[in-house]
């Protein structure tokens, strides 16, 4: 067995973006191929187009006869030669990016619904890295679109906000830890990143509580177990924190150490789709300055 500081590097070699024709997803990809090239990673961008509110609402007009069949043929020929000039700016995008990182990548371009469609391509990648998106995934789902691809495809996934303050990816993770499951389970995820990480900073909220309460460990259990995969690990205590002001001390400490990636847990039941996630959870997606690695 490798010594300290001799460890087997791991690294992300399979790393999926979602992307569209917009400047923040244009954005996103270049910070996925900055991730990819530390990495050497393969980098694959996934574009989904489904049809608009115009089109789904005419293909229902004409199941009950009131819109002419031609102009619905109409409809999906604009439809068709949206998506595929979209496709061709995708491809020409991807192509600069990579030649400028230096990286071998591959747009696939699919017709259907994206949060389906993202979560079952995530499962055949190392990191999903998608947008940060509150609004509903679907008429029968609660679930944002990145909450859908969470509980939906049983892989970690990096959720972007469009209106970030950084520009990198995992260079230093901030990891919220408070000894459950689901923080064992998103930093573990995360140890590819933290071995190749510049810094990672260990933050625990009310250590002494839950230690006493739950007969947790000790944080620097984990601090410890980090530091055989990287020295560059510290940890940060925060105590008396009240439990409504968990999720702004976690965004707070993030910002003022210059994390670019804060790992957390999450927690929900993917069967029934009901909302389960925990309290800290929901306010960290509702109000997300920095990218979050997240695992379920």
């Amino acid at each position: 067995m490798a010594g300290h500081g001799q460890a087997l590097i791991m690294a992300l070699k399979d790393l999926l973006v979602h992307i569209d024709p917009t400047p923040a997803a244009l954005l996103r990809l270049r910070m996925a191929a900055d991730l990819a090239r530390r990495h050497g990673s393969r980098l694959t961008a996934l574009y989904v187009h489904e049809p608009g509110d115009a089109q789904r609402r005419e293909r229902r007009e004409a199941e009950f006869g009131l819109v002419p069949a031609a102009d619905i043929d109409r409809a999906e020929q604009h439809m068709l030669e949206a998506g595929a000039e979209a496709t061709h700016h995708l491809e020409r995008e991807l192509a600069a990016v990579c030649g400028e990182f230096g990286l071998e990548g591959e747009l696939l371009s699919v017709a259907g619904s994206p949060a389906s469609i993202v979560a079952q391509h995530a499962r055949f990648a190392d990191l999903c890295i998608v947008r940060h998106d509150t609004g509903s995934a679907g008429a029968s789902a609660s679930y944002s679109f990145s909450e859908a691809i969470l509980f939906g495809s049983g892989r970690p996934l990096l959720i972007v906000p469009d209106e970030g303050r950084v520009r990198t990816l995992g260079r230093h993770l901030l990891i919220a830890w408070n000894s459950s499951r689901a923080s064992a389970r998103a930093a573990n995820d995360a140890l590819c990143l933290v071995e190749r990480a510049e810094r990672t900073t260990v933050l625990t909220i009310n250590p002494t509580e839950y230690v006493t309460r739950y007969r947790a460990l000790p944080p620097e259990r984990i601090v410890e177990h980090l530091r055989r995969h990287s020295a560059a690990v510290e940890e940060v205590r925060v105590e008396q924190v009240a439990d409504a002001s968990i999720a702004a001390v976690i965004q707070e400490q993030a910002r003022r150490r210059g994390a670019d990636v804060i790992v957390a847990g999450a927690f929900g039941h993917p069967k029934v789709w009901e909302k389960l996630m925990g309290g800290v959870t929901c306010d960290l997606l509702a109000q997300m300055p920095l990218p979050m690695l997240m695992s379920h």
